[in-house]
């Protein structure tokens, strides 16, 4: 239970302003803030207008429970204790606000603050006896026209506070600007210097291969004409040589075979790098092909000191490929390891990777190994690992290089790994085409290459064409130049994300038609009128199977078009 302080009660106007007043004078004394002091005094204020409305002789008790201020109105016998806009104004003055509509009462507690030091209980009753209320209404207008007073003073300290805050947000937005402008005038240059430099190099790339293309021509008519005249001198038609000149002629015939081989390889490679490595795929015997290079090349390794082993999984069988390009990335793979295994084996395998639908194709050997720094070297033209064993073999540091660019030709990748002292594994992995495609064209939409690269090879002999691009923009425009038979969508973009390209298909008369699969990290609703594929962990089968789905929708869509536009 509480302390009473004191008792009122309402019967007249001048009761509702005797009442405000004392709440107010309370509230100063139990040691509330200014602004909660005013906060009372209109509750009050409030509630005793809403009190007088429904019958003279409301009590009002003021107690103090603790740390809060507990007032009690009591109404009138008959009077409706019903929610009404006083007592919603009040209870929002106050910390809480309490109706019982049996006892026809209304409780209004404030809380003080716990810093505030209250002044003993009989030192406030003694305050009170002593205060007069306010005799007539101009007294009270007069109070109240003070406390307005007050709080225009604190509201106008207030937006002072609130300008000088707003000045110095404004100062810091400014700054901030001129940062993020002088910042973005950086990038904006950084990129235009990249275009320029990119610019560049694809000129000087378009150069070494123009004079790698030229030099390899002119150099094959002279090198060849070499060789035919040495091997009319060397012939059983020509002249008699002694020991030393044809020891002399043979010499000059095997640098000019070396020097026709090296240009051979630099036009191979200079057409590899221009993107004109044209794959004819064709049916190839991968046993087959495996057992001839065992028989061509075993003699090149010692024959005291290595043997060449092939092992085919019968799951390969035939698969459709450039038996050419296949066979020479397996020549240099295997010509390297026989070259550079003194000891040991060399082992050809070939198994089927179902998850990736691919053959994986693996030259180990027990050689000398690669050190870890060279592994991504080894694949730079004319590079060559130093060490004795290298200067003593003979090569042009082309071979694996243009391997790797004939990997990616068909759809594939060529890695490496080693370790100095144990050996070398070459892992060639090619899309295991065995049948003739399902679509004839797909587009690639994605801002990602790398992604872009394993679709390429997920969609290898699903698909007979796949075209790419970065961004919606790109996408929209190869649309329209040719209309793939299905689109694969990244959702998140630069330019035009997936959504919004979405959208201008469905708008575009020419482009609505074309199935679309959403292919990305992300959600949305934007795709659910498509299937949607996540990124993480995407499987040859899943993708495959939503292109069927997206075809096999869109078809049906069309057809009930064409059925509703025949009735």
């Amino acid at each position: 239970m509480g302390e009473v302080l004191t008792r009122a009660e309402i019967r007249r106007d001048q009761d509702v302003f005797a009442v405000r007043q004392l709440g107010r004078q309370i509230a100063e004394l139990v040691g509330l803030e200014s602004q909660d002091q005013i906060r009372v005094a209109t509750a009050l204020s409030e509630i005793g207008r809403e009190a007088l409305a429904r019958g003279a002789g409301s009590a009002v008790v003021f107690d103090l429970r603790e740390d809060r201020l507990v007032i009690t109105v009591d109404y009138p016998d008959g009077a409706d204790v019903r929610q009404s806009e006083g007592l919603k104004l009040a209870g929002r003055m106050v910390d809480e606000i309490a109706l019982s509509a049996e006892d026809r009462r209304v409780t209004l507690v404030k809380r003080a603050p716990e810093h505030r030091r209250r002044r003993p209980l009989d030192d406030i009753r003694e305050e009170l006896a002593r205060l007069s209320p306010p005799t007539t209404a101009m007294d009270v207008l007069r109070e109240q026209n003070r406390e307005l007073a007050g709080t225009l003073e604190e509201v106008l300290r207030l937006n002072a506070e609130l300008a000088e805050t707003n000045q110095g947000v404004l100062a810091l937005y400014n700054q901030l600007s001129a940062e993020l402008e002088e910042t973005n005038r950086g990038v904006v240059a950084l990129y235009a210097e990249l275009d320029e430099k990119s610019s560049q190099l694809r000129q000087a790339a378009e150069a070494r291969q123009r004079f790698w293309a030229s030099v390899s021509h002119e150099l094959r008519l002279p090198l060849t004409s070499i060789i035919g005249l040495v091997r009319l001198l060397l012939g059983s038609g020509a002249e008699p040589l002694s020991e030393e000149q044809e020891h002399q002629i043979t010499l000059i015939g095997g640098s000019a075979e070396t020097l026709l081989a090296l240009v051979g390889e630099l036009l191979n490679l200079a057409k590899a790098e221009s993107g004109r490595l044209d794959p004819q795929p064709s049916m190839v015997d991968v046993v087959a092909l495996a057992e001839q290079l065992r028989m061509t090349l075993q003699p090149a390794g010692p024959a005291d000191g290595v043997t060449l082993s092939v092992d085919v999984s019968d799951e390969v069988g035939e698969m459709v490929v450039d038996e050419t390009m296949l066979t020479t990335i397996l020549r240099n793979l295997l010509s390297n390891a026989l070259k550079f295994t003194e000891y040991g084996e060399v082992r050809l395998t070939a198994v089927v990777d179902p998850a990736m639908a691919e053959v994986v194709f693996t030259v180990t050997d027990t050689g000398i190994g690669i050190p870890p720094e060279h592994l991504e070297r080894v694949f730079e033209e004319f590079f060559q690992v130093p060490g004795s064993l290298q200067l003593k073999a003979k090569g042009t540091g082309l071979g694996l290089p243009y391997a790797r660019r004939l990997a990616e030709a068909l759809g594939g990748t060529l890695e490496l790994a080693s370790r100095p002292g144990e050996g070398t594994t070459a892992t060639l992995r090619v899309p295991h085409r065995i049948a003739t495609p399902e679509v004839d064209r797909v587009l690639v939409a994605d801002d990602d290459a790398g992604f872009r690269a394993v679709a390429r090879r997920m969609l290898f002999g699903f698909a007979a064409e796949v075209d790419e691009a970065a961004d919606g923009i790109e996408a929209l425009s190869l649309m329209r130049d040719r209309p793939p038979d299905v689109v694969l969508i990244d959702l998140l973009m630069p330019r035009l994300d997936g959504t919004a390209l979405l959208h201008e298909m469905a708008e575009d008369e020419g482009l609505h038609g074309i199935p679309a699969v959403v292919v990305s990290v992300v959600s949305e609703q934007a795709g659910a009128s498509h299937p949607v594929l996540s990124k993480h962990g995407l499987r040859r089968d899943q993708l495959l199977e939503a292109i069927r789905e997206a075809v096999r929708d869109k078809a049906g869509n069309v057809e009930g078009d064409g059925g509703g536009a025949d009735d």
